[in-house]
């Protein structure tokens, strides 16, 4: 296939596109953009008929910021008959096989939206016709390729594939996540969901569990501390601001009234670090490399609030320096970055400190 179809929140196709094309160069696939704004997509086709495959299998969806799900398309199928749109379908899918999954999907805008009844409703027959033809299992399988097709308009669609393993467990790339009824504030579930797309749930049992200690800066009201008592750990609360009563009562919370860029742990056995300050994102980045200079954190999570203009090269520059220091000071570590579903003008990083060599969690409880 020679299209990759990109999810993105809408109004950020430009630097959706612009991070593709330099992703795509990298890895000698050349090719150009199609998008519109507020599309809440992007079309990269390949200049070679099989361009998409490759960008499907050896281009991480991790290691994409501005994109939420990917898959290798075909061309655009258009006027789609009422009376029968499965048939096409099939016939565009006609070169897969045995694949384990079906989704229905269309763009995360208004517009698209008015198509989710459609979708669900039409999955039924396509699945039918996809097994009839051996392009679908009869059963899923969490291992095998997924099939997608997504409506962009009625009678207007792209279907392909994505691979099980370098995809986004979600429809269009969107986690539900549910805004619990006590928390302090919606910003929580922007921590919520970093830690369900940078941790698998094994990782998440084991290192954002009880008895570790973190430290949140800009804390008030609470909304990110929240998520770290929930899963149990001791938090130092940092910002001059008030914080929910309900988090302080349940005894996990120490609140220090203090700024974020000159606070320093009274205790170095901080596990998880935590920012959601409203900053210039290179002056953030600035406190997170001192903090890990200083060794006085093994994981963090932080927000760059992004600039009205140049938002992709903005986050590359900042990543990119970050990396430079950390090398200069011999720092090991693992860097991600996206721009998460719950994330508005901002990006979401996950930042963990010599990985390799492992961490005692006795120590650090």
């Amino acid at each position: 296939m020679k299209n990759l179809f990109l999810f993105c929140r809408a109004g950020y196709e430009k630097e959706c596109a612009a991070e593709i094309q330099q992703r795509a160069a990298e890895l000698n696939v050349g090719g150009f953009v199609k998008t519109n704004n507020n599309d809440a997509y992007v079309i990269y086709q390949c200049f070679d008929e099989n361009g998409a495959d490759t960008l499907a299998s050896e281009l991480s969806l991790s290691s994409l910021i501005f994109t939420r799900q990917m898959f290798a398309a075909s061309e655009l199928l258009v006027d789609l008959p009422e009376q029968d749109r499965v048939s096409p379908i099939v016939e565009a899918l006609s070169q897969l096989s045995k694949c384990g999954e079906l989704r229905v999907e269309t763009p995360d805008t208004n517009e698209a939206k008015e198509l989710s009844a459609f979708c669900r409703k039409f999955t039924v027959p396509l699945r039918q016709g996809l097994k009839k033809s051996g392009a679908l299992l009869g059963a899923e399988n969490p291992r095998r390729p997924i099939i997608h097709v997504c409506f962009i308009g009625p009678g207007k669609a792209y279907a392909g594939y994505s691979l099980s393993h370098n995809s986004s467990p979600h429809n269009m790339g969107i986690p539900r996540l549910r805004m619990a009824a006590d928390a302090p504030s919606r910003s929580t579930l922007k921590l919520d969901e970093a830690f369900g797309v940078f941790l698998t749930k094994e990782e998440q049992e084991s290192r954002c569990r009880s008895g570790l200690n973190a430290v949140d800066l800009g804390a008030c009201p609470g909304g990110w501390t929240y998520q770290l008592v929930r899963r149990g750990m001791m938090v130092a609360a940092v910002d001059n601001g008030p914080m929910n009563e309900k988090l302080m009562e349940t005894g996990q919370v120490k609140h220090y009234r203090a700024d974020g860029f000159r606070f320093e742990p009274p205790r170095k056995n901080i596990y998880w670090l935590v920012c959601d300050m409203v900053e210039k994102p290179s002056r953030v980045a600035e406190l997170i490399e001192a903090w890990a200079i200083n060794a006085w954190f093994k994981e963090a999570i932080f927000n760059l609030k992004l600039p009205m203009k140049s938002r992709y090269k903005e986050v590359r520059v900042i990543l990119d320096t970050m990396a430079e220091i950390f090398k200069e000071n011999n720092i090991d570590y693992r860097m991600q970055c996206k721009h998460l579903y719950h994330d508005r003008d901002e990006v979401t990083v996950h930042l963990w400190l010599f990985p390799e060599k492992g961490v005692n969690y006795a120590d650090l409880g």
